[in-house]
């Protein structure tokens, strides 16, 4: 038998392995030039055609559904039994909380020429206050700022302010700080209520006020359940945070010792999360704030209708010094509260030599306060605060002397950069989105969203477009989305520049970061007064503002993800010859991709708040709609509407974005 030999393995000669089949994937951003080049194409060829405008006294069959509805809540609302003992009796309670603090502060009671306190001991009680929470020159700065009000000439405005925020955040954290504890304690209630905080914070603050008056009609008592359905959320969502970082080895040690779970929060839980609560309450009075000032719309008292007076009737000057006034409320309140979220922290570690006599002090500082609330009740000097308001004069004199001056000589360069990006990017891109035929701009965005988002938030934003179409205000969605687009884009190129620079420098970090916080502490209302100055009642006003109101949450973003680069992979990059340039776009940025989504994510929706109030000084579109809705009768059911569409504009600018961040994260 013949046996064959195997050759030795060796000598085997290894056959060619097939070739592998490379297959090209297409990336996103080549998607997204693909749909953008169908658009522009299919634009040319459709343009004017199916465009859904309404001209601005038109009104569709939603809007007089709207206006019949709101006609027959207002004659019924006396004998239907939902309103008689549900709406009127929480508009009631809420109408007689208000009351009893304006008449505290601000307002005279029944045959009191003047409030019960005076301007002596509300700045009394406010320096009392401050330094009681917080530390002196806390206390120094909000006598200075509240003494401020009474010599612009504006205490009672100011006062009836004030009794607005303390209502909607007595109210307002009643419900919010055990919501917040109980979303801490269970995941399924953070579960359920996390969809709604973020549809809540995604809403601009005009949208609040539509609705509410429809049940609560217009005055205090909706400006204040409209602050408080504005303002809570913050406060929920942060007490709800501070719950869950509690270390569960704590807790567990209080269990272990025997403490139940009503022991377990009480003494442990609530303790260790209290700077943090603060913090959320500090959030909800700057909400506050922003609320109640916008709520002049639907005649909230205050220095807020200073305000909607002056930009509606173009007097710079008295807005100039109302929206001072507002500036300087948020400071007080701001600083107030961040010094309270560090006062026990700040006491553990001062070597002040004075702090053991910190307790008896107050006690003097107590008296002495009560001492002036006595004279502030008695003595009609002390009540009424003294003066004719000379110095708001001459802050209103000079705002409008300033505002002459720019006009006349800078209104070459202000007029200039107004054309170049009116003419070079708005215009262009606004007649690409009122001009296409809707379905054209839904088949867009829809095919965005999805490349962007995936496959939900493409559901998502087919059923936004589609509400929106329902809306009737499909042409002035469209303008607002191409100024809402606009302005994102130059906040995104300020954010970049900035934030990347913060990123790579602490020193400019420390310098720019307090002038970012306090931009985020002033209310929408008070960027538009220098704009109106310069650039007069324009759309080009609101996208400036607006621009400037979302630029700084986009910076400290970029500036934070740009930061957490690790240094190893910076310093890898340098190794091999990078320069700074080759750094920034080919390491830092690519690795804060997620920093950047959620830039973006934060500045559409600030940019979308802002663009929206610029209805008030020339904008036109959704925010001119909401506020003649409010003016005019006839318009109530298309204001209405157009609070619709931009609630609609938020949660799809919103989905988007978040979804794009968490594919740009995983």
């Amino acid at each position: 038998m013949t046996v064959a030999m195997e050759k030795p393995e060796q000598t085997r000669t290894a056959e060619p392995a097939p070739p592998v089949k490379r297959v090209r994937t297409v990336s996103r951003s080549m998607m997204i030039g693909a749909i953008l080049l169908l658009w522009l194409v299919l634009f040319a060829v459709l343009r004017g055609r199916q465009t859904l405008s309404l001209a601005a006294a038109d009104l569709t069959d939603l809007h007089r559904w709207i206006n019949d509805l709101n006609d027959s809540i207002g004659a019924d609302r006396n004998s239907n039994p939902l309103f008689l003992y549900f709406f009127n009796e929480i508009r009631l309670v809420i109408d007689n909380l208000v009351t009893f603090v304006q008449g505290l502060i601000s307002q005279p009671t029944g045959s009191r020429p003047v409030p019960q306190i005076g301007w002596l001991g509300v700045v009394g009680i406010a320096g009392y206050v401050s330094w009681a929470v917080g530390n002196w020159k806390v206390a120094l700065l909000a006598v200075a700022g509240f003494t401020f009000f009474g010599l612009q000439g504006l205490w009672q405005e100011s006062m009836d302010t004030l009794a607005l925020i303390l209502c909607a955040v007595f109210v307002a954290l009643l419900f919010a700080i055990p919501l917040g504890v109980w979303a801490g304690l269970s995941d399924r209630f953070n579960r359920i209520m996390t969809p709604f905080l973020d549809f809540m914070q995604t809403m601009p603050t005009f949208v609040y006020l539509a609705p509410l008056t429809l049940f609560f009609l217009i005055g205090g008592a909706s400006a204040t359940i409209a602050t408080v359905i504005y303002a809570a959320p913050p406060t929920i969502r942060i007490t709800a945070h501070a719950i869950r970082s509690v270390p569960e080895t704590t807790v567990e040690a209080a269990v272990s010792m025997g403490a139940t779970r009503r022991q377990a929060l009480l003494k442990v839980l609530l303790p260790m999360s209290k700077r943090t609560v603060v913090m959320g309450v500090n959030q909800t009075i700057m909400a506050a704030l922003a609320m109640v000032t916008i709520a002049a719309l639907i005649n909230a008292p205050g220095l807020g209708a200073n305000v909607v007076q002056a930009l509606q009737s173009l007097d710079v000057g008295t807005a100039f010094n109302a929206g001072l006034a507002i500036v300087v409320m948020a400071i007080v309140l701001d600083r107030v509260t961040t010094a309270a979220s560090a006062r026990e922290e700040a006491a553990r570690n001062s070597k002040d030599r004075f702090l053991k006599w910190r307790r008896p002090l107050l006690g003097v500082g107590a008296a002495v306060t009560a001492v002036l609330i006595y004279m502030s009740h008695t003595y009609v000097w002390a009540a009424d605060f003294p003066g004719d308001g000379t110095i708001g004069s001459r802050i209103a004199s000079a705002a409008d002397t300033a505002t002459t001056w720019a006009q006349d000589n800078l209104s070459g360069l202000t007029n200039g950069f107004r054309d170049v990006i009116t003419n070079g990017l708005l215009n262009p891109f606004q007649s690409l989105l009122t001009d296409s035929p809707w379905w054209l701009v839904a088949a867009v965005l829809i095919a965005l969203g999805v490349v962007l988002g995936g496959w939900k938030a493409g559901v998502t934003t087919a059923v936004c477009v589609g509400l929106l179409v329902g809306t009737g205000v499909w042409s002035d969605g469209m303008t607002t989305l191409a100024s809402t687009l606009v302005a994102t884009v130059l906040v995104m190129l300020l954010g970049v520049v900035f934030g990347v620079w913060m990123g790579r420098s602490m020193l400019v970090d420390r310098l720019l970061r307090p002038t970012l916080d306090a931009a985020q502490v002033m209310p929408p209302f008070v960027y538009l007064v220098p704009f109106l100055a310069l650039f007069g009642a324009t759309r080009f006003t609101a996208i400036v503002a607006a621009i400037v109101y979302a630029a700084p949450v986009a910076m400290k973003i970029i500036a934070d993800g740009v930061r957490a680069v690790p240094a190893t992979t910076v310093e890898a990059a340098m190794s091999t010859g990078c320069n700074t340039w080759q750094i920034i776009t080919k390491v830092q940025l690519p690795m804060a991709r997620s920093a950047l989504t959620l830039a973006t994510n934060q500045g559409l929706i600030y940019v979308l708040s802002m663009v929206v109030v610029g209805g008030l000084v020339g904008a036109g579109a959704l925010g001119y709609d909401v506020v003649a809705g409010f003016s005019q009768g006839q318009l109530y059911g298309k204001g209405l509407a157009a609070g619709l569409a931009i609630v609609l504009l938020g949660v799809m600018f919103d989905r988007i974005t978040q979804a794009a961040a968490r594919r740009t994260s995983a």
